[in-house]
């Protein structure tokens, strides 16, 4: 088996199944699910995929490395459930893991869709992240949020195409998803000894946002554009503002 496509999973969402087709060119599609409640196993088994579930959650570097134990291809493609391969993706994926030597990974560009539009500038495109990768070679690291593939002194290819992300498509969705990700965030930093005060809280998302906007020209995605900077703002103001919470324990 040449290539598996990884999936972690808790109620996937209404891209899951868009998600699962756009796959059909792996040899085997790996979930592992952690307490879906909705119909995200139904449609899962309906794509034919092998499907693991976990009674815990350790973070999401943890859980995609157990997942990945599950894989059987020697070559380990991760994705979301609310993304979609492009068929020019899919090409590009399938000619590296024929031709690639050891010790190489591939970084693919993410363009993420924001409540309506793709967003193209403010940092987000091209969103370049490591996703395809030998199996024997390379996992992921441990962070409880904003995990990475650890691959340090590996090559690293590009691949062509998109990664379609329909990151934000349901309000409450979102900031739901942006609350979980600032606890987690501030659990992980509380676990290093980290602490934080409301000062720096406030500093971080000012800054958050004049960089989105400004910096990384999130103007020129127009009124998107500067949502997005305010989200972003508030998130960052979240993060400090659990771990100043977590220190006055």
């Amino acid at each position: 088996m040449k290539l598996s496509a990884v999936l972690i999973t808790k109620n996937a969402g209404p891209d899951f199944r868009r998600c699962l087709e756009s796959l059909a060119f792996a040899d085997e599609i790996v979930i592992l699910d952690s307490g879906s409640t909705d119909d995200t196993l139904a449609i899962a088994e309906e794509a034919g995929a092998r499907v693991f579930t976990s009674e815990d959650w350790p973070g999401f570097g943890p859980q995609r490395q157990r997942a990945q134990e599950y894989a059987l291809g020697e070559w380990v493609f991760w994705v979301d459930s609310d993304e979609v391969v492009t068929d020019e993706l899919a090409q590009s994926i399938q000619a590296a893991v024929v031709s690639a030597p050891a010790n190489m990974v591939f970084q693919l560009n993410r363009l993420s869709w924001f409540f309506g539009r793709f967003i193209r500038h403010s940092g987000w495109y091209p969103d370049r992240i490591v996703r395809l990768y030998r199996r024997a070679e390379y996992r992921y690291d441990d962070a409880l949020v904003h995990e990475k593939v650890t691959c340090d002194g590996a090559r690293v290819g590009s691949l062509e195409g998109d990664l379609l992300h329909y990151t934000a498509t349901d309000f409450h969705d979102y900031m739901s998803k942006s609350v979980r990700y600032s606890d987690a965030w501030a659990e992980g930093r509380a676990r290093k000894g980290k602490t934080a005060t409301l000062g720096s809280a406030i500093s971080h998302s000012v800054g958050a946002f004049l960089r989105k906007y400004l910096l990384q020209r999130g103007f020129l995605d127009g009124r998107h554009g500067f949502l997005l900077a305010v989200f972003t703002a508030h998130y960052v103001f979240n993060k400090y503002a659990a771990l100043w919470i977590r220190s006055r324990r």
